[in-house]
This record gives C-alpha cells, structure tokens and sequence, in this order.
C-alpha cells in the first residue's frame, strides 16, 4: 500500500506531503498500533511509527 503522508502542526516539515508505504508483518497485513498508528517507511528510507487517520491512500 502507498499513503500520502498529511502530518500535523507537531510533524517534522521534512515529513508532511511525502509518499511513504505501509511496513508488513510476515503474513503480509499492515503493523497497526492499539492507539491507532501505523509504521510506515518514506520513500528516504526512514521507519516512523505515524497517526493512521493522517494517511490518504494513493491509487
């Protein structure tokens, strides 16, 4: 899956706007949070723990 990154007034300015893709666990679904995040890796390289309800799915 590929997301759009919107972030919020506390994200890095580095982040916001940015394409990243969801990191999967070994039976292929998403790694979710309780709390309702999401790791995701940015198209950089980097691994963030993100707020899911800040990412727009990409088509």
């Amino acid at each position: 899956m590929t997301y759009l990154y919107l972030g919020d007034r506390l994200t890095d300015p580095a982040l916001k706007g940015q394409r990243c893709t969801a990191v999967r666990r070994a039976d292929g679904k998403c790694i979710r949070g309780k709390n309702g995040s999401m790791l995701v890796r940015f198209e950089s390289g980097r691994v963030v723990a993100v707020i899911g309800r800040l990412l727009r799915k990409q088509v």
